[in-house]
């Protein structure tokens, strides 16, 4: 029996550009199994397009994914999706209950209805985000990190072995917060795998094990502790950094707008 895949996610030689202009360029990245790793860099350094291409839901120009050793298309049961926030129509009329149990569907198919089972595990989710007494609220009557924290529920339900999540914390209540942080423990415990974009440098180093910096090229990756340096935080904001307080010292760039250079 051939042994498990030591990473979660491997990326290979990948490039993605819209209208010729990449977007992505050669990025190579490992993910180790059972990690939470921040993908870090400035707006439009391409973090949700590689969350995006991991998924398949955009085409690269080159390069490939894998998933656990396996293209994703064969692997989409492994893999659960929070998108941001405000990619999402919290117009449409249903219950948080039904979003969350959406989550089942994947397992049981499209045109089965959710039955028992189905209804207590979303109940399970809902009470590990904190929100179980909001079941049958409508989804669009929530706050925002009522809904973020709606979605994770949903992700949750899958029982995934990884996870991918498009900034869980944008906008988000400090309770929300907390909540999230609490589940992404949870999960690193039961030995899955989170990959987050993340925009809060300041909560890096608490909130995560490794990390990736990206400016449309791969800048650095791994383990926290090693690769969360102020160099090579000044060469991912290219320069643009005004300095914040963290412990141990300075550190932290406001974020800035990249601009492609292939000199990066």
């Amino acid at each position: 029996m051939p042994p498990e895949p030591t990473f979660a996610i491997e990326v290979n030689d990948l490039t993605v550009a819209y209208r010729d202009k990449p977007v992505l360029w050669d990025i190579d990245l490992e993910v180790p199994a059972g990690n939470l790793l921040a993908i870090v860099g400035p707006n439009g350094a391409g973090k949700s397009t590689l969350i995006k291409a991991i998924l398949g839901l955009v085409r690269p120009a080159a390069g490939q994914v894998v998933v656990h050793g396996r293209p994703y298309s064969e692997q989409r049961r492994l893999v659960a999706y929070v998108p941001q926030r405000g990619s999402v129509d919290w117009d449409f009329p249903t219950s948080v209950l039904d979003v969350v149990m959406m989550g089942s569907y994947r397992a049981i198919g499209w045109f089965r209805r959710p039955g028992k089972r189905e209804r207590q595990r979303a109940f399970d989710a809902l009470a590990q985000v904190g929100m179980q007494d909001y079941a049958e609220r409508q989804i669009s009557q929530l706050s925002g990190g009522q809904q973020q924290r709606v979605f994770l529920a949903r992700a949750l339900v899958q029982n995934a072995t990884l996870y991918l999540m498009d900034e869980p914390f944008q906008g988000v209540d400090a309770k929300t917060e907390r909540a999230i942080v609490g589940v992404l423990r949870e999960l690193r415990a039961a030995g899955k795998t989170v990959v987050v974009v993340h925009h809060d440098l300041e909560t890096v180093p608490e909130y995560f094990d490794w990390v990736f910096l990206l400016n449309v090229r791969r800048i650095a990756v791994g383990p926290v502790a090693e690769v969360f340096t102020d160099e090579n935080l000044r060469v991912t904001y290219g320069g643009r950094m005004p300095l914040l307080q963290r412990q141990g010292g300075t550190v932290a760039p406001a974020p800035a707008q990249a601009e492609w250079d292939p000199a990066i």
